[in-house]
């Protein structure tokens, strides 16, 4: 009986404790890139549809969604949100594309893509090829006119049912009902029996800030392209981009910057780093990719562009 009393005010206290540190919040008595903020790090980690679509004119548009998830299979359907801008309250060319061509692939992020997704989706002018920036293979689709991301390992050719606005303020979300058409599966990721591997496919999710999440590993961090936009792989020298040691992350980080360093910014790292003066281009590159692997990006640059 005493242990049992014990073990009752124990819980009593803990409980007590417990409720003391939560915070409160009303969704309307904070900014709403506060709630933002508590939304995306909370409900997390959250799938990511690599959506492309087309304007009435045929020009392409490719960009990540994380409010996603996948809604039945009987029929097969999907539904994402590009939602209103907190900043500035604007929509997204992908929600303008789809208003008006009702079609969209989904394409499903693994590791091997992650930084190019993230290069993707800096705020580049309507026009601009995301394909191109972010050095993807746009693959003609066998259903639809979007094109598939050749490089993801699974694609989902889709027709727009219905987009559901629900608000029409900076946050508020617009779902885009999709019906999958037509699904095309790597066999790189499918197992003896032809099921997807999870291991093989290596998936990546959103969580908040800046933190992503691998699949078989737990969480990693990428800086978000929101202030300045990258220059894109399609601006890296040839010599760099057709690198047999770099890969589409290591390219993907590169074209992240807002532009490359200066001569006298190269020539000075050259200075106090003189043992990558004159090296061949390969040692350059796996030099290079050292510094990527720690995110150090400048200077990653400033030996690539070493003479």
């Amino acid at each position: 009986m005493l242990i049992l009393l014990y073990k009752h005010i124990f819980t009593q206290v803990a409980v007590s404790i417990y409720l003391q540190t939560m915070i409160s919040i009303t969704p309307k008595e904070v900014s709403t890139a506060k709630l933002h903020g508590y939304l995306l790090g909370a409900v997390a980690p959250r799938p990511i549809a690599f959506a492309s679509t087309i304007d009435e004119n045929g020009i392409p548009n490719l960009s990540p969604f994380s409010f996603f998830n996948v809604f039945g299979s009987n029929p097969p359907m999907m539904i994402f949100s590009p939602a209103r801008r907190v900043r500035g309250n604007t929509t997204k060319h992908t929600l303008q594309n789809v208003e008006k061509v009702k079609e969209v692939v989904i394409n499903v992020v693994n590791y091997d893509i992650v930084q190019q997704m993230s290069l993707s989706s800096s705020e580049y002018p309507k026009g601009v090829n995301e394909f191109v920036k972010a050095g993807f293979t746009m693959l003609k689709s066998e259903e639809i006119k979007p094109f598939r991301v050749a490089e993801s390992p699974v694609q989902f050719e889709c027709i727009v049912k219905d987009v559901i606005f629900t608000g029409d303020e900076g946050g508020a979300g617009n779902l885009i009902i999709c019906e999958v058409v037509k699904m095309h599966i790597s066999e790189a990721v499918l197992d003896e029996n032809g099921e997807i591997d999870q291991l093989k496919i290596d998936l990546v999710a959103r969580a908040g800030g800046n933190y992503y999440s691998r699949a078989k590993d737990g969480f990693f961090e990428i800086l978000k392209p929101l202030f300045s936009l990258g220059i894109g792989i399609d601006q890296i020298p040839s010599a760099i981009k057709n690198s047999k040691i770099l890969t589409g992350n290591d390219l993907g980080m590169l074209g992240n910057v807002s532009e490359l360093p200066s001569k006298e910014t190269v020539d000075n790292f050259g200075r106090e780093h003189p043992q990558f003066i004159g090296i061949e281009t390969i040692k350059k590159h796996i030099f290079a990719k050292e510094f990527l692997k720690n995110n150090d990006i400048e200077s990653a640059w400033n030996v690539l562009l070493l003479n």
